[in-house]
C-alpha cells in the first residue's frame, strides 16, 4: 500500500468495488452486516432492472459518476456501481462487515487460508477490502462509519445466507476474522449453533445464516459456494415474470435452497444471483 497522500496502481480498478454510498450513518458493531452492493458493466441497464423486479429508485450515488445508491421508500437498501472497462471480474452481489481494523481483518483472512484481492483502501470515510473465504465464496470488510442499514431492518434486506460447504468450518473461520463471539467487542454479536446451520445475531435478532452443502466445483453457480441475499417482495410471482421480461431468469426455490415457501432464485442479464419472498415467509 501507498503512503498517505499516494495511491496503488491498482487503485482505479480497486476502489469502484467499495461501498458507503449513503448519508445517514450509525456506529459500527464489529462483524455485523453493513452493507450490501453490486458492481454491474451496464448501470442504467442494472436500475432498470431492479426498479422493475423489486420496485427499486435511485439516487446519485455520493461516490460521484458510475455509482449509485437503489433506495426503498426513500430508505438506502444497496448500491450499485461500474466494472472499469478494460476489468471484467464475476457481478455477485457482496455483502459488507463491519470491522474495526480493516489491516487487521485482512491479516486473519490471510492467516487462515482465504484470499484478500482488494485493499485496503481508503474509500470516503473509511477504508475497505474485498476477499473470498476458503470455498470461494465473496465477501467485504468495511472500517468506518457504516450506514444506518441493518438486515432484517427498514429497507434493508431480511436474510443474509451463505451457502458453504461446511458450515462448521465456515462458522470458525468468519467467527474468528471478525470476532464474532468474542467478549472484546462486547458481545455485539453471537452465534447459534442449531441442527445443520448456524445462525449469527446481532442487536438481539438473527443477521445471518449459514448453511452446509454448497458444491465448490458446480458448474451451476448457484450450488458453488455464495453469500445469498434475499429481498421481500408482495407478489414473488410477478417479481419473476418481470425479471424474466427485463431480460433476466427466475426458478422457483429448489427444496433444501434456503429459500422459504413461494421463493424464486432470481439472476439479472449480468449474473448477479438474489432471491425474492414474501415477507410473511420469514
Amino acid at each position: 500500500m501507498s503512503p498517505a497522500g499516494g495511491r496503488p496502481a491498482h487503485a482505479t480498478h480497486a476502489e469502484e468495488r467499495m461501498p458507503m454510498s449513503v448519508e445517514e450513518y450509525a456506529l459500527p458493531v464489529q462483524g455485523a452486516p453493513c452493507w450490501m452492493h453490486l458492481m454491474v458493466r451496464d448501470l442504467a441497464g442494472a436500475e432498470a432492472f431492479y426498479a422493475s423486479v423489486l420496485g427499486w429508485s435511485f439516487r446519485h450515488s455520493t461516490l460521484g459518476e458510475g455509482y449509485s445508491t437503489a433506495l426503498v421508500d426513500g430508505r438506502p437498501v444497496a448500491g450499485l456501481g461500474v466494472h472499469a472497462q478494460d476489468w471484467d471480474p464475476v457481478t455477485v452481489w457482496t455483502p459488507y462487515f463491519a470491522v474495526r481494523d480493516a489491516d487487521l481483518t485482512a491479516a486473519l483472512v490471510r492467516e487462515r487460508g482465504a484470499t484478500v484481492a482488494v485493499g485496503p483502501l481508503r474509500k470516503g470515510g473509511g477504508r475497505a477490502a474485498l476477499a473470498s473465504d476458503r470455498d470461494g465464496a465473496v465477501f467485504g470488510f468495511w472500517e468506518g462509519p457504516t450506514p444506518a442499514w441493518a438486515v432484517g431492518e427498514g429497507s434493508a434486506p431480511p436474510r443474509l445466507e451463505l451457502r458453504t460447504r461446511d458450515v462448521f468450518e465456515a462458522a470458525i473461520f468468519y467467527g474468528e476474522v471478525f470476532s464474532w463471539s468474542d467478549a472484546d467487542t462486547g458481545g455485539g454479536v453471537e452465534v447459534l449453533y442449531e441442527e445443520e446451520r448456524v445462525v449469527v445475531r446481532a442487536w438481539g435478532r438473527p443477521v445471518a445464516l449459514l448453511h452446509g452443502g454448497a458444491v465448490e466445483q458446480d458448474p451451476d453457480p448457484r450450488t458453488r459456494p455464495r453469500w445469498v441475499v434475499h429481498f421481500d417482495v408482495a407478489d414473488t410471482e410477478r417479481a419473476a415474470a418481470a425479471a424474466v421480461d427485463a431480460g433476466g431468469t427466475a426458478a422457483p426455490a429448489a427444496p433444501g435452497a434456503c429459500v422459504p415457501g413461494g421463493g424464486y432464485v432470481i439472476r439479472d442479464p449480468e449474473g448477479g444471483l438474489f432471491t425474492v419472498s414474501r415477507p410473511a415467509d420469514r
